[in-house]
């Protein structure tokens, strides 16, 4: 247990029939001192919360436990269905998995929702009156963390879309926006590039903008949509993202709209809700009695409104906005000429306490819905699609040029499979490739199935037993298949 944590704190007290149980998690850095502050503040506006306090982080790592948790954690966890976490260190090096990453996907909380909000004139920003909803999908694309290294030269990273997993998402933040009065809905892919797994996202959320019109929809490529979030946030109101594209996305607007200390975030799930400030533990402000405690206070908010206590979580944020209002600030957001009293996290805390009752005289009052967005998505029943395999994709370590390996691969050919292409890094560089084409020793051999002839699992195995005799160093293969016909793969870039 953490040494700022407080037995004596009445919300650790005699266990209250009425009180939502919670799990707590202290974490490393400035994670004790932003939490202490955070509770002091929700106790204080009336909050009803069972604690059960945990331990994770870097303490827990060094223990021996790789996932930073340990399994007392993960009971506490399924006990409570709600996990209030302040930040944590990662150690450095290979070996240790991001516990939020391991949290959010075992616990399957699919929807992180972050606010990036303005508080203008009060907090610095280029963009008074920003007011937007990022919600990120979160635990599919490339933080499956999938990777492999296959060469001397090439890793790979694999980049894992789902129709289920983007249709709860989807439905998510439009979910969000109907209860929340938003008015608009925007999603960002990159699906002129990836067609197939960006494709399937931008697909699914035009599926589902159909089924909810009253709320506008629209689509952006997701460099040009990020460009216009940077330079004019006030066109966006919440907006839908795969799970990398929203992790950056979610942080430069959160730094944009005035500062990323500010910023909340809730990763709900089907079973359980997790809440946290999105910024790191910031070690070096350990102990200092420097942080600013408000993302994490505003996360506790949307908590109190996930655990039915929305009056307490409006309370909370109301006076934290008074406390904005009237210039006290902590040393991250104190600009000369703005704010009025440079204040530490205990007296930050004091103050926001000292306010609350209090309303906002010139922001907008914080108001929470009484019910949180619903967060199950039941399945349709899907008819099963007609799968046919009709090629394979054959990956190969090889230092040599291409012609060697056209040489090497194509001997071992029999029917009914031919080569048709080798591609490098994705660019097709056989048949009839450029000689300008950088090429690495990793390469892309694809094998399909000669016109009018049946392919069979069997084939494919007669084909790498024909390679490996031919010393043909392969790495990978996959598998092609048309879907209802249609290919269930992407050409190589020039094919």
């Amino acid at each position: 247990m953490n040494q700022l944590f407080d037995p004596a704190l009445s919300l650790l007290a005699a266990p209250d029939r009425h009180a939502a149980p919670i799990t707590v998690a202290y974490g490393d850095g400035i994670g004790p001192e932003i939490m202490e502050a955070s509770l002091r503040v929700l106790e204080a506006a009336g909050a009803r919360l069972a604690i059960e306090p945990i331990e994770i982080g870097e303490r827990v790592y060094a223990a021996g436990h790789t996932a930073g948790i340990t399994p007392e954690a993960w009971d506490s966890l399924r006990r409570t269905r709600v996990f209030y976490k302040a930040p944590i260190t990662t150690p450095q090096g290979g070996g240790y998995k991001s516990l939020n990453v391991t949290v959010r996907k075992s616990l399957g909380l699919h929807a992180n929702v972050r606010p990036a909000v303005a508080y203008a004139p009060f907090v610095e920003t280029r963009h008074p009156g920003m007011d937007v909803v990022i919600i990120r999908e979160n635990e599919e694309d490339l933080y499956a963390g999938i990777e492999h290294r296959q060469t001397d030269e090439v890793y790979q990273c694999l980049k894992l879309i789902s129709r289920p997993g983007s249709e709860r998402i989807v439905r998510h933040a439009f979910d969000y926006a109907r209860a929340h009065g938003r008015r608009k809905v925007t999603c960002f892919t990159k699906d002129n590039i990836m067609k197939m797994t960006d494709g399937l996202f931008h697909r699914v959320f035009d599926e589902i903008a159909a089924e909810y019109s009253d709320i506008e929809n629209e689509h952006l490529i997701v460099d040009i949509g990020a460009a216009m979030l940077a330079d004019t946030p006030k066109s966006f109101d919440v907006i839908v993202v795969p799970n990398l594209y929203g992790d950056v996305l979610s942080d430069v607007a959160a730094q944009i709209a005035g500062s990323v200390g500010l910023a909340p975030s809730a990763n709900i799930g089907d079973h359980c809700a997790m809440f946290e400030a999105i910024h790191g533990s910031a070690p070096r402000l350990a102990g200092l009695d420097m942080a600013n405690p408000s993302g994490l206070l505003l996360a506790g908010a949307m908590m109190l409104a996930h655990v039915g206590q929305p009056k307490v979580a409006a309370r909370v944020h109301n006076a934290w906005l008074r406390t904005l209002e009237d210039g006290v600030h902590t040393f991250d957001i104190f600009t000369e000429g703005l704010s009025r009293r440079a204040v530490g996290t205990a007296d930050f805390a004091d103050a926001v306490i000292s306010r609350l009752g209090d309303r906002p005289k010139t922001l907008r009052s914080a108001h929470y819905a009484d019910r949180p967005v619903a967060c199950t998505t039941p399945r349709a029943p899907r008819r099963r699609v007609e799968k046919a395999l009709v090629g394979i994709d054959v990956f190969v370590h090889h230092g040599g040029d291409v012609q060697a390996l056209v040489d090497s691969v194509a001997a071992p050919q029999t029917q009914p499979l031919e080569l048709t292409m080798i591609s490098n890094r994705g660019v097709k560089v056989w048949p009839d490739g450029l000689p300008e084409t950088f090429c690495t020793d990793h390469w892309r051999c694809r094998f399909t199935a000669k016109p009018g002839a049946g392919l069979s699992a069997a084939s494919v195995i007669k084909l790498l037993q024909l390679l490996d005799l031919s010393g043909v160093d392969f790495i990978k293969t996959e598998h092609l298949y048309t879907f209802d016909g249609e290919p269930g793969f992407s050409l190589g870039q020039g094919q």
